[in-house]
């Protein structure tokens, strides 16, 4: 492939127009210019561009890096940087849409409107859209006064270009289309239905804008000459999925994805809400774009590419819209008038398959708006409810739809940092790879820092760049050593030929310094400011200095009238945090100042701006100490105070006492400690490590998530990682209790994990593992412990799911239980069984009585004919003479319940007789269908005068208890509830005997039922109205204490409704009637609603499948949304 020589580049701030193009002609002279292009071979090149857009063909993953050139050509080059997170320079089209023109074909290099002439005499002629079509509104370049209005361009656009070229694009797509000839429907254009072609409108004006994006990578702020294709230098950080059925708050547990195209596919996370959560410079945004690369080309092996419709907006640009139609026309499709909101909406509506990326939550101005949104309808499932929308953001929003998946970055480990060295930096110089390396290793503090992507690209650049990089003892002095080197550059740019002059003092930013602290001190921080503001505050002269540093990024906005501006931006919010802790310095190193810290840090806290405080500090030591003694105040911020402290004496020296009496105390991480102090006390570690100072005891409280063999360090919940540990002696890893595990998955430590703790804490003596969350291999095979750790005979203890405790042999790699009188618990997990299985054999074996035995949902049947429980796994239970106390728990609540299992008489008598010590049996639970009854004849006398207690429990705390009788073999009824219950009864003809059983018990004793649940379970009303009638033929009279009847999963005709609203009338309690996931008469007569449930104010719903609900409105007699 011809190539553009690099002594043809051009840098971006070279001024555009006559004199650029007397160079190029200079250049072509010398026979190095752009004319050694082909055109007949260019022409051929956009013609399949054209065609493959439209194609059914996969491409592949191209490799291509452009240079920007200036007047908005690009040129093809080699080399590129890749980056896991990097700036988009979007100012030319980051706000509104911008679809490039015909001139600016990223695969083509051409100077501005050198062969737009000469290809309308090429291609097919067409019909041109109206020059008002393709208006837009040209940025001036950096050489150009920034305040100056903007110049107002006709629809000819440059020479020899259609307005279609310059404008909004729609023409331009429409003319893509018609030389074609064939579409992606497999059907020329004109055979097409309207609706047809709008679609391919809509989508051929999408790529066109994402394309705009996805190639204007900007990935090093102060080098703004180079421009690359996110696909060409995208690496990848860690991607983690909350493995919760329903989506929490808390932290976890969390679980790794593989990779980005993970987030589309993984079964584990398919839902139509999902959520991708990540700091700053961790990579939302660009995984938004690899992602929109992946659609526009169809990349093979992409889920992207089954996808029909693509939608990505930001969301910083919605503020004030409503109609999320009407954002997608203005920011998306411009000034197409071919397709408008209306159709948009059929469109998506419509799609196969289509996807919503709502970028950047965080940044969304209206997330507080007390009017309704919709983006608030479509968090909340009420707007595209059967679409699958993605959501990136720093935080959660305050309203999550139960069936989100939540999804978070982790940033940079080991190997991608080395991967990102290999790739941008030092390609395959294994010398200069291990000197990047070494100079992090060197500077402990910036271990935390250096995990976003965005400040290592920076770190990894910076380093090899500079041979007098230094070991920086705090993050304040990395970041003036950083701020130094953009000064530098800049300063080295100037001196070139024909170049834009900068002469703005770096040590003079007072002004910026109080816009940036006013920015992030508001409750609602600010994040863009106009650029005619923000040049009116600072000066022309300074912003145009700080947007050629790359400390300013400029985006070009369409606003919702169709209007266009200039946003500007900090290129991350570190920078903002940099400036501002400058005039917090300033505000409190003035005399006679009486500033009270309270006031002045009232919106910022510690928890998001941490870098804020650390860099006033470290900027001033009298200021620091004033913060310091702030912090002192507040409850919970010793480690993190220092830190602060660390920056203040700029000498790791200054805090080892502090570290050290830290460190003789058992060092703390909990699962509900904030970030930031899971941060600090995780930098204290990396400090104390590096200093050679012994961590007493290290315990982590329900935070730990797994050990990282291959980066060898611990993994924490939170996404945080403990990677130095050498010093630890005692490490305590604490999992949740009993109560609060529920149907969690536990945690699996494998052998190999447990062998690499061993290995990384290098002094460790003692490791505790306490709770049922944990998992742990059930012997170590001697041949896999290495020499060294028998020597050193590390005490490793492990409190398993059931109480017990067990200590590991070195000498046979097998577990020994110290636990006198075990009590077992078993769950579902095959791991866990075969824990207690082998342990009760062990047990049994010795004649050591066990307490109780409790089967979680794991129960699968009795086997009369080999006396032993089958588990739902498979495994066999045969050793139960010694068990005193057996629970047979199961699901309750509502639900689908995953099996029924009845326990005949016969199962029921010999489990009795198996366990020989047997003192109580229970089951809890709706899956167990236990007999009715059984008979005394069938009743061996030694079970008799054992009087084993024998108990039923449908629900767990449901209020109604029942006991075998042994002397008749039926069952007794206890009420235990305090208050009201809930009875749910489903279709099995069983379960509905016994719901019925318990109906009549509370009815009897007047106790309150709070909800009736009849799930498939309704046939019909008698005549009369005063009793239902199940599937199974049993009936239910009229019950005076219920308060609530749920019917599910029934439809119901006019006829029964009516006498279901009858049979309510008789129930003197009932406060409302549901129908939920059923089909109900769309109205009914008003004259035959009763009036008594008006009167008594009994509300009936109905709740379909979709999102709606609805009430019924008594004087319509029809159904009103609620």
């Amino acid at each position: 492939m011809d190539q553009t020589p690099d002594s043809d580049q051009r840098n971006r701030d070279q001024p555009s127009g006559r004199a650029a193009d007397n160079r190029d002609d200079k250049n072509n002279s010398q026979g190095r210019g752009r004319r050694r292009y082909r055109i007949p071979a260019r022409f051929r090149r956009l013609r399949r561009e054209a065609d493959s857009s439209l194609s059914t063909e996969p491409t592949d993953r191209t490799d291509r890096t452009h240079q920007y050139q200036g007047a908005g050509n690009y040129q093809s080059t080699s080399g590129a940087t890749p980056v896991a997170d990097v700036g988009v320079d979007n100012r030319a089209s980051g706000g509104g849409f911008r679809a490039p023109p015909v001139r600016a074909h990223p695969d083509i290099g051409s100077p501005s409107g050198s062969w737009t002439a000469e290809l309308q005499s090429s291609l097919p002629q067409v019909e041109r859209q109206p020059a008002s079509v393709g208006r837009r509104r040209e940025l001036p370049h950096q050489g150009d006064d920034v305040g100056n209005s903007p110049t107002e361009v006709d629809g000819t656009g440059p020479v020899g270009a259609s307005s279609s070229e310059t404008g909004g694009g729609s023409s331009y797509q429409h003319e893509r289309l018609k030389t074609s000839e064939m579409t992606s429907l497999g059907k020329p254009l004109h055979r097409l239905t309207e609706k047809q072609k709008k679609k391919l409108y809509f989508i051929d004006a999408l790529k066109e804008r994402y394309r705009v994006d996805y190639d204007r990578v900007q990935p090093i702020p102060y080098i703004k000459d180079r421009l690359y294709c996110v696909d060409k230098v995208y690496v990848e950080g860690g991607f983690e999925f909350m493995t919760t059925d329903q989506v929490t708050r808390g932290s976890g547990p969390w679980e790794r994805l593989g990779s980005y195209t993970s987030v589309i596919s993984d079964q584990r996370i398919q839902s139509v809400r999902r959520i991708i959560e990540g700091e700053p410079g961790y990579g939302k945004t660009t995984v938004t774009l690899q992602l929109a690369y992946d659609w526009c080309n169809r990349v093979e092996g992409s889920p992207m590419r089954d996808v029909e419709v693509l939608i990505i907006l930001r969301m910083r640009q919605l503020s004030g819209i409503r109609s999320i139609h009407r954002a997608i026309e203005v920011y998306l499709l411009g000034s197409d008038p071919r397709v408008r909101e209306a159709d948009i909406a059929a469109i998506i509506r419509e799609s196969l398959s289509a996807v919503v990326i709502l970028d950047g939550y965080d940044e969304y101005p209206d997330q507080h708006s007390k009017r309704e949104t919709d983006i608030q309808r479509i968090l909340k499932l009420d707007l595209f409810a059967n679409t699958p929308v993605i959501l990136t953001t720093r935080y959660l929003p305050d309203y999550l739809a139960p069936v989100t998946k939540r999804v978070r970055l982790t940033g940079f480990d080991e190997i991608a940092r080395d991967e990102y060295i290999r790739k941008a930096v030092v390609g395959e110089d294994k010398i200069a790879l291990s000197n990047i390396k070494a100079k992090l290793k060197e500077n402990p503090v910036l271990e935390d820092l250096c995990q976003v992507p965005l400040v290592f690209v920076m770190f990894a650049h910076i380093a090899h760049e500079n041979q007098d990089f230094q070991n920086f003892k705090s993050v304040t002095e990395f970041f003036q050593y950083m701020i130094r080197c953009f000064h530098e550059h800049l300063k080295n740019k100037s001196k070139e030929l024909n170049t834009v002059r900068y002469s703005i003092d770096e040590n003079d930013h007072a002004a910026l310094d109080k816009l940036a602290f006013l920015a992030i001190s508001q409750e609602n921080q600010q994040i863009t400011w106009s650029r005619e503001g923000m040049c009116k505050q600072l000066g022309q002269d300074f912003y145009k200095t700080y947007l050629a540093l790359g400390i300013f990024v400029e985006e070009d906005v369409v606003s919702y009238d169709s209007s266009s501006k200039v946003e500007v931006r900090f290129y991350h919010k570190l920078f903002c945090e940099w400036y501002a802790a400058h005039h917090i310095v300033y505000i409190l190193s003035q005399p006679g100042q009486n500033v009270s810290l309270d006031e002045l840090f009232r919106h910022m806290k510690p928890e998001d701006l941490q870098y804020v405080y650390r860099f006033a500090c470290g900027l001033n030591q009298n200021v620091g100490g004033s913060i310091i003694q702030y912090l002192r105040e507040q409850q919970g911020s010793y480690r993190f105070r220092l830190l602060c402290l660390l920056e203040q004496s700029g000498n790791v020296e200054g805090i080892l006492d502090h570290v050290r009496n830290l460190c003789s105390q058992t060092v703390n991480i909990k699962e509900g400690d904030s970030r930031m102090l899971q941060r600090s006390t995780v930098q204290l570690l990396d400090i104390a490590a590096g200093q050679g100072i012994p961590v007493s005891s290290l315990h982590l409280d329900q935070c730990f998530s797994k050990f990282d063999v291959t980066n060898a360090c611990i993994a924490l919940k939170s996404g945080l990682r403990l990677t130095n540990l050498k010093t630890v002696k005692v490490l305590r890893v604490t999992g949740r209790i009993r109560e609060t595990v529920g149907d969690s998955k536990g945690i699996e430590v494998s052998r190999e994990e447990l062998l690499g703790i061993f290995q990384t804490c290098e002094t460790l003596k003692e490791i505790r593992f306490e709770g049922r969350e944990f998992l742990l291999p059930h012997s170590v095979p001697t041949e896999m412990i290495p020499p060294t750790l028998k020597t050193r005979n590390i005490i490793v203890s492990y409190e398993d799911r059931r109480g017990m405790i067990h200590q590991l042999n070195w000498d046979d790699g097998h577990w020994q239980t110290t636990t006198s009188e075990p009590a077992l618990r078993i769950s579902q997990e095959v791991l866990d069984q075969q824990w207690a299985l082998e342990e009760l054999a062990r047990l049994t074996t010795d004649g050591i009585p066990v307490s109780c035995i409790h089967l979680d949902r794991c129960f699968s049947k009795f086997d009369v004919t080999n006396a032993c429980i089958v588990l739902t796994s498979g495994l066999r239970v045969t050793s139960l003479k010694t068990v005193k106390v057996l629970n047979v728990g199961g699901f309750t609540g509502t639900g689908t319940l995953p099996s029924r299992i009845e326990v005949s008489r016969e199962e029921l008598l010999g489990l009795l007789q198996t366990c020989e010590m047997l003192e109580e049996i229970r089951f809890v639970g709706r899956e167990y269908h236990l007999p009715l009854s059984v008979p005394a004849e069938m009743i061996p006398p030694t079970l008799k005068t054992r009087n084993i207690k024998v108990s039923y429990e449908r629900e767990r705390k449901h209020g109604v208890v029942h006991q075998l009788n042994w002397d008749d073999g039926q069952w007794q009824h206890q009420i235990t509830a305090d208050g009201s219950v809930e009875v749910y009864i489903l279709p099995e003809e069983l379960d509905q005997q016994w719901g019925k059983e318990e109906l009549a018990v509370l009815s009897t004793a007047e106790v309150s039922i709070s909800e009736l649940y009849l799930d498939r379970s309704l046939s019909n009303i008698t005549d009369n109205t005063q009793s239902i009638i199940l599937t199974s033929g049993c009936t239910i009279p009229v019950l005076h204490t219920l308060q609530e009847l749920w019917i599910r999963n029934t439809d119901v005709d006019l006829e029964m409704f009516l006498r279901i609203l009858a049979y309510t009338k008789e129930c003197t309690k009932i406060a409302a009637l549901v129908f939920r996931y059923c089909k109900v008469p769309d109205e009914v007569d008003a004259k035959m609603i009763p009036h008594l449930l008006e009167q008594r104010g009994v509300k009936v719903f109905w709740f379909p499948r979709t999102a709606e609900k609805y009430l019924l409105d008594f004087d319509a007699g029809k159904w009103k949304k609620w």
